[in-house]
């Protein structure tokens, strides 16, 4: 066997932060790129949906190098026939890996189904599952969010030892996402390995949201919007100065974000 692939020290570049080991800011500039532009008030479909895709792609790529485990392959090639060492061995993604994608609708149904597709191609497909829950917001008198209240869901209930993955376009209050990761720790036939949570931006307040109900989930994002923070907070590393970090409006809408996600990709302004 090569020694340079008897193990892998795959690491994806990452920003600089200070919100701990269970946050990963993807320092991509394609992807900022792709992203600002489906982010762009001109940006609709059919060109959203495409930008959406792709970044998925290239997120959850990402994702599954650096989340699931690793075993080692010994795999005769076609060259094999004329000569026997001709067997590639080394470092790859375990196929034998339980898995669950969540599609938490409007806005993650396609995001879900891009994860699905890439796990069904890496593992072994009868140990992947999709899983949809049909969620929204709730608001008060003035428009600020004060939960997530369920209206359906299709979930397999077999949760043990499966590493659960939640691709939601946009971390904004943590609302909806401590709602389903409570739902999948607590409410189901198991114990999951572990929390994956995929995102394009995420704002500050998303991120202690999450960290607090669920400490050992990993966070993913391409890009953190903490636009409504102050002009010296903004010039420090993410997460220095935490507690006065701002990427929510009263609303609870990300600033400077990219509207609403599930509405542009839907048509459906409701």
């Amino acid at each position: 066997m090569d020694i340079a692939y008897a193990e892998s020290r795959y690491r994806t570049p990452e920003i600089e932060h200070r919100y701990g080991p269970q946050v990963h800011l993807v320092d991509d500039p394609l992807a900022w790129t792709l992203l600002a532009r489906a982010s762009a008030r001109e940006t609709g479909q059919p060109e959203v949906g495409r930008l959406v895709r792709t970044l998925y792609e290239m997120l959850a790529r990402a994702v599954v190098a650096a989340e699931l485990p690793r075993a080692r392959v010994d795999v005769p090639t076609r060259m094999v026939a004329s000569h026997p060492e001709a067997v590639c061995r080394g470092q790859a993604i375990a196929t034998t890996t339980k898995v669950v994608t969540v599609g938490i609708a409007r806005a993650g149904t396609v995001p879900s189904q891009v994860v699905y597709d890439l796990l069904n191609e890496v593992l072994d497909p009868a140990l992947v599952r999709q899983d949809h829950l049909f969620m929204s917001r709730t608001t008060n008198e003035r428009g600020e969010v004060t939960g997530a209240a369920w209206h359906d869901a299709k979930i397999g209930r077999d949760v043990e030892g499966r590493i659960v993955l939640f691709p939601d376009p946009m971390g904004a209050t943590g609302s909806s996402m401590v709602s389903a990761m409570d739902h999948y720790a607590t409410r189901l036939d198991g114990r999951p390995a572990r929390f994956v949570a995929l995102h394009l931006i995420v704002t500050p307040e998303y991120l202690r949201r999450v960290h607090d109900a669920h400490p050992t989930a990993s966070l993913w994002a391409l890009r953190l919007d903490r636009g409504l923070s102050p002009r010296e907070v903004l010039a420090t590393p993410p997460g220095t100065r935490w507690a006065e970090e701002r990427g929510l409006n009263q609303h609870q809408y990300i600033v400077p974000g990219a509207g609403g996600v599930g509405e542009i990709l839907n048509n459906a302004w409701v």
